[in-house]
């Protein structure tokens, strides 16, 4: 979290983060896989760091396992979120850091993924509460984001000194 440590994640920034994620939640599953469709039309080589999907003829919209995927990472992510302030520090379980860190470095993902992947973000945000989008809104879910990929980066690097 060292990239993040200096900046405080605000009750302001925590209540714009809780108030558009209780619109989103209830349309988790469509939200996340937009969520990375939007990956994989700014970055069509996403689409190879995913085994289901490297020799699939299923069309993206219709593959179950990203969908499934697309949902949990989108929920997982907006919880995050949501949490942030009142713990003080990214709260998903350990095991699940660690493993994010473990599957993240052992596809070789890179910073610029990481970008890719928030600007995915916001924009599907954006797209999905237009009513309450601001630059304060956005720039709370971009802190968010942030200290959750500087979370992962941590493990990554403990992954790659084991």
């Amino acid at each position: 979290m060292a990239a993040c440590e200096g900046n405080v994640f605000t009750e302001e920034q925590e209540a714009l983060v809780v108030k558009s994620w209780t619109v989103m939640k209830k349309n988790s599953a469509e939200l996340g896989l937009k969520f990375f469709l939007k990956i994989f039309e700014i970055a069509p080589s996403a689409k190879k760091l995913f085994s289901y999907l490297r020799d699939s003829d299923v069309p993206l919209e219709q593959n179950t396992k990203l969908k499934s995927h697309a949902m949990s990472v989108f929920v997982m992510t907006c919880e995050s979120a949501v949490r942030l302030r009142k713990a003080g520090k990214v709260t998903v379980r350990e095991t699940t850091l660690k493993k994010l860190g473990a599957t993240h470095f052992k596809y070789g993902v890179v910073d610029e993924h990481f970008e890719v992947t928030k600007f995915a973000l916001l924009e599907t945000i954006k797209e999905a509460v237009p009513q309450m989008w601001s630059a304060e809104m956005n720039n709370a879910w971009g802190e968010a984001y942030e200290r959750l990929v500087a979370a992962i980066k941590a493990e990554m690097v403990a992954c790659s000194q084991a």
